[in-house]
C-alpha cells in the first residue's frame, strides 16, 4: 500500500493530475498507519501483519 501510494503520488505530480496526488497521499498515509500498527504487534482487522 505504501508503494502504491508513492507511485500514485509521483505519477500525479509528473502528469499534473491533482486527484492522483491526493489519492496517493491518502493511500500512503493509510499504508503507513497500518504498517506502524502491525509493527507494534497490534492486530488490525484480525491480521497482525500486512504484506
Amino acid at each position: 500500500m505504501i508503494v502504491l501510494g508513492l507511485v500514485l503520488l509521483v505519477i500525479g505530480w509528473l502528469l499534473g493530475i491533482s486527484i492522483l496526488s491526493s489519492i496517493g497521499i491518502l493511500v500512503l498515509i493509510i499504508g503507513l498507519v497500518l504498517w506502524v500498527l502491525g509493527s507494534v504487534g497490534r492486530p488490525v482487522g484480525g491480521r497482525r501483519w500486512y504484506y
